[in-house]
């Protein structure tokens, strides 16, 4: 067992495939109790074999992520999960746009134990209804995984603008909004101010708001959802009257759609998991962390102050602010 930032750290394997890698990496990346996402190539005959090779589709291989966790901060189920909602789970031949045997989906497991979390997760994704074609991953045992060239890791941080592009083109990105993104959460816990906001895309006054200025450690949530969205480590005093965060806990606990209203045009911040309205998205925040402003309705947030992390179920962010 091994010691991260004060806390002791256990070590798992997952690997799934999900057509191609640079796909499947940013999904699982900077997720607490995610150790490391390496993008490779598995399920195959020929050892160490190069990208050239696996894509003529005669090495066996498909393309890969192996994830080392924590499963003790994110168990293997909810790795299961968010691996089903990156896929297309009713496509034998391979994943969108991308077609043949190395874009084909599995999920390899690497003990009794998490073959049994998988297919009970399968058999529960079957019998949802989500799909009216059958779940066709298969579940298999893990083989030796061989990690792709450097140029392919992380590929979605050393190449953003052709990573987008690429999620869009490939037909993934609308698969995802159609079939994953869009959940019924009640709503009817929302104040009319958070409704409006949440729902139907208001802006809620400057400076009248209940978090413009609020300084309190902690986390803030969806209000709709519970989602964790944002950290008070990264809030700032922007001085425009609602509360403004360099960056959210997680890159895939938002999404940006452009946005032409009023005669503008903005970038729209939107949770992933219930799809409410947040904010708009700026060019103007701190240059030292990133330059960006993520301007945020305080009716969209709830607020977990760091005392109540436990017992709220956010136990395992925790140790963002080092406990």
């Amino acid at each position: 067992m091994d010691q991260q930032d004060g806390l002791d750290v256990q070590k798992e394997l997952a690997t799934f495939a999900g057509g191609c890698f640079w796909c499947m990496v940013k999904p699982f990346d900077e997720l607490p109790g995610i150790l490391r996402v390496v993008s490779g190539y598995t399920g195959g005959h020929k050892p160490n074999p190069t990208y050239e090779e696996v894509c003529t589709h005669t090495t066996g291989h498909t393309e890969a992520v192996q994830i080392e966790f924590d499963p003790a901060r994110f168990p293997y189920a909810k790795l299961v999960e968010l691996f089903w909602q990156q896929i297309d789970p009713t496509d034998p031949g391979g994943q969108f746009h991308d077609r043949g045997d190395s874009y084909r989906t599995a999920i390899f497991y690497h003990s009794d134990e998490q073959r049994k979390i998988a297919e009970e997760s399968k058999r529960k994704l079957a019998e949802s209804g989500r799909f009216d074609k059958p779940i066709v991953v298969p579940i298999e045992p893990a083989q030796p995984f061989y990690p792709a060239e450097e140029y392919h890791q992380d590929y979605h941080k050393k190449n953003p603008m052709h990573y987008k592009r690429y999620r869009i083109g490939s037909g993934r990105e609308a698969f995802i909004e159609q079939h994953w993104s869009r959940k019924t959460h009640d709503t009817s816990h929302l104040t009319p101010i958070q409704y409006e906001v949440t729902q139907n895309n208001a802006t809620e006054p400057p400076f009248r708001n209940e978090f413009f200025d609020h300084k309190e450690e902690g986390i803030y949530v969806d209000i709709v959802s519970g989602e964790p969205l944002f950290s008070s480590l990264d809030k700032f005093d922007s001085g425009c009257g609602w509360p403004s965060f360099t960056k959210p806990l997680a890159e895939h606990a938002v999404k940006e759609k452009s946005d032409f209203s009023h005669f503008m045009i903005r970038t729209e911040v939107r949770s992933s998991e219930a799809d409410s309205h947040l904010g708009h998205l700026f060019d103007d925040g701190p240059e030292e962390k990133g330059g960006l402003r993520y301007c945020i309705n305080s009716a969209a947030l709830r607020f977990i102050p760091k005392k109540d992390l436990e017992q709220e179920g956010y136990g395992e962010l925790r140790k963002l602010f080092g406990e």
